[in-house]
């Protein structure tokens, strides 16, 4: 059956172009695992991130503040917050605890992940923090990347101006990319360690944009 002109522009994005969605997926997954073949393989990409690191590091209070925004105590109370502000506004709608408990379940993920392949990889720390193993990838760097990423997600429907949500978006990247050059400017984590965590959590944020972006089902008629 031919589709018409208005059912084509009425349909989401997604559904029009049905490569998207694996691209915007399976690009971040295809990095993660090429670099974390580098680093269990100590290949030549390990080496080159050693050099940059070495050019990079250099602890400073600056540094120690910024890398401190991808710590739990502070990255996870801004993303309960605005799970609670969300669940309150939006308690009278349908399905109106979905987004809230699929942020919360991202957020209980990241240890789930990130523990596990620390064990797998044990990677050796920068010269710049005490002799030790397991810190690829980066936790604080997903930390904050999922905390920021998924309250910025959360919010972002709620706001009604453009410059609004460019402004929160821009507030989400400040954040995330402060916190990551904090850590590697500091040297608790290698360059690739901060990474390798910005393409899982780009996965799993870009789960939660998807399931945001479903449209509802449609009622059933009583």
């Amino acid at each position: 059956m031919p589709i018409s002109g208005n059912q084509d522009l009425d349909e989401p994005t997604t559904a029009r172009h049905p490569r998207f969605p694996a691209l915007l997926l399976g690009l971040p997954v295809l990095l993660f695992a090429l670099i974390t073949w580098q680093v269990v393989a100590d290949g030549p990409l390990v080496r080159l991130d050693e050099r940059v690191s070495r050019g990079l590091v250099h602890p400073d209070g600056l540094s120690e503040f910024l890398s401190d925004l991808g710590n739990v105590q502070v990255a996870v109370p801004v993303l309960a917050a605005v799970l609670g502000y969300v669940a309150l506004r939006t308690r009278r709608t349908d399905r109106w605890w979905l987004p809230v408990t699929a942020a919360a379940l991202l957020m209980a993920l990241v240890p789930a992940l990130i523990i596990p392949l620390k064990e797998l990889t044990d990677r050796p720390g920068t010269p710049a923090v005490p002799p030790a193993t397991g810190y690829y990838p980066s936790g604080h760097t997903a930390t904050a990347a999922v905390a920021y990423g998924c309250a910025t997600l959360l919010l972002l429907p709620r706001l009604r101006t453009l410059y609004a949500r460019r402004a929160l978006v821009t507030a989400c990247l400040v954040l995330v990319l402060g916190a990551s050059y904090g850590l590697v400017r500091r040297g608790y984590h290698w360059p690739l360690d901060v990474v390798a965590s910005w393409c899982l959590c780009a996965v799993l944020l870009s789960s939660l944009w998807l399931l945001l972006r479903r449209p509802a089902p449609p009622e059933q008629p009583r």
